[in-house]
């Protein structure tokens, strides 16, 4: 049996990935992804513990892996970062009641983008020097 210490916990880029490759279409084509993200999904929005959103998380790292993205499902270049951001520019963050890391720009005339994880657009906010 496996002792609670023992059970992974789940990254928490985890999340903003998550929503990242269910916004990816293309990604999730590939057999068992939506499925192992869609459940992921739900799981977030329930408000599942940490231990069974490791599993999941996971799991669905596994199924990217398997079908050949060995990126897996937290990398650097999966929806954690904005590239070129500098302090006090508008970002698009996570509007949900479990945030995720996710940050995306946010131009001035076009609406939020729109949070897969949630489902709902996601909200304006300035980034500061401290972030």
């Amino acid at each position: 049996m496996t002792s609670p210490a023992d059970l992974p916990r789940p990254d928490p880029r985890a999340a903003a990935a998550l929503c990242a490759l269910l916004g990816s279409p293309e990604d999730l084509r590939q057999p068992g992804v939506r499925e192992a993200a869609e459940r992921a999904r739900d799981l977030l929005r329930s408000g599942a513990d940490a231990d069974e959103l490791a599993i999941c998380y996971r799991a669905l790292d596994t199924a990217l892996r398997r079908n050949g993205d060995a990126r897996g499902l937290v990398n650097e270049s999966r929806g954690t970062t904005v590239p070129g951001i500098t302090p006090h520019i508008k970002v698009a963050v996570c509007p949900g009641p479990t945030r995720c890391i996710r940050a995306e720009r946010a131009r001035d005339l076009l609406p939020a983008p729109y949070c897969a994880v949630h489902g709902t657009r996601m909200r304006k906010a300035r980034l500061g020097s401290a972030q």
